[in-house]
């Protein structure tokens, strides 16, 4: 297979996401090249330079590796984009790198990749990256370009879809999947983590980023309301002040975890939550968490994010309430059910239909779709 290089606005070691589960599946049969953001972390005399790290991947013919370039600090954007320009021309050039799939997460790295030989464009949209916090002034046109040069979009939730396929042709759904054996190790007894351990129960628990998207005012009516529970959060806090993190006793920000330790942590909480702010950049997001709490059996209490009603809501087997008083309700149930098998079963059912084995498949599928039919027409 071509080799595949990844263009994402994501650092690989940050949060094990959507990128990380694709990128590793197809690096199982191809090279796999993760290009990252650049760090400006060089003196202005420094000359440029690309660091690679070699990941590991499940037996196969391929591999993976992460790809940063090192920059002077202070650039103007456009020197920014020349000096990486040149940098990754060399960097193909020394690795053989002829004609990959070009597969971008961030429109931004068209600024520096718009020269670059490809077999093939994909642009997998999992946010709408332009309503975030700090998004670049340039993220729209970048967009509007990418949309035009891709022969392959795909969006990472429904909603994301419904406003992107009036732009382009060939748009394909893929909501974020799961690893159901990962997650499902939650539902037997594991040993707690030591931060975690002395907390009171019961407990309610989110894991992710702490950001714009969380709700700091519903969290802190919530654990007003309800002072008799432990209410623990697992992520780094990025782009907002810390400080600005509501502050109780019976609130517990326990920092950022690795993937492997997601399991121990949930295991020992009672309810898991998603209290997301309803504002622009949450307006397309479809949360990965929303499975990965279900494949750990725990029923979940969300806001009324769009993505999370459909279909979770609307099936039952999540719980969605928008104000304190609501949501302190809505936890307080789903505290009461217990061993409840019907749910599980309907959860269960919900899982067996999709796997991140399955969607790296389907999209390659029609990877490979799109590279026969540009063969045709050259």
């Amino acid at each position: 297979m071509r080799d595949l290089v990844c263009l994402s606005h994501l650092r690989w070691g940050f949060v094990f996401q959507r990128p990380n589960h694709l990128m590793s599946r197809f690096a199982r049969k191809r090279r796999v090249f993760f290009i990252e953001e650049p760090q400006h972390d060089l003196g202005p005399t420094d000359g440029p330079f690309i660091e690679t790290f070699r990941q590991n991947v499940q037996s196969g013919e391929g591999s993976l590796e992460v790809v940063v370039a090192h920059l002077p600090s202070g650039l103007e954007d456009w020197e920014t984009a020349r000096a990486l320009g040149w940098l990754f021309s060399d960097f193909f050039a020394r690795r053989e790198i002829e004609d990959p799939v070009l597969w971008f997460y961030t429109p931004m790295a068209l600024e520096f990749a718009r020269h670059l030989p490809a077999s093939a464009v994909v642009y997998d949209c999992m946010d709408e990256l332009s309503l975030f916090h700090g998004a670049h002034e340039a993220l729209r046109e970048n967009e509007r370009e990418l949309l035009e040069r891709a022969q392959l979009v795909f969006t990472g939730g429904q909603s994301l879809w419904e406003a992107k396929r009036r732009l382009h042709g060939n748009v394909h759904c893929f909501p974020s999947s799961v690893d159901s054996t990962h997650f499902g190790a939650a539902r037997s007894s594991l040993p707690q983590p030591s931060d975690q351990a002395a907390l009171l129960h019961p407990r309610v628990g989110f894991f992710g980023v702490l950001d714009e998207r969380l709700d700091r005012v519903l969290l802190d009516r919530i654990a007003a309301l309800r002072p008799d529970l432990s209410f623990v959060l697992v992520g780094p806090c990025v782009k907002i002040d810390p400080a600005a993190l509501p502050q109780r006793p019976n609130i517990h920000y326990l920092g950022q975890k690795t993937y492997d330790e997601l399991p121990a942590y949930i295991a020992g909480w009672n309810v898991a939550m998603m209290p997301f702010a309803r504002n622009d950049a949450t307006r397309f997001i479809s949360p990965t968490k929303t499975l990965e709490y279900l494949a750990a059996g725990r029923h979940v209490v969300s806001t009324s994010i769009r993505d999370v009603v459909r279909p979770y809501g609307e099936r039952n087997l999540v719980a969605i309430a928008d104000e304190p008083q609501a949501f302190a309700r809505a936890i307080d149930a789903a505290l009461t059910h217990g061993d409840d098998g019907e749910w599980l079963g309907r959860v269960d059912a919900m899982l067996a239909t999709t796997s991140w084995d399955r969607t790296a498949k389907e999209m390659t599928d029609l990877l490979e779709r799109v590279s026969r039919s540009e063969k045709r027409v050259a």
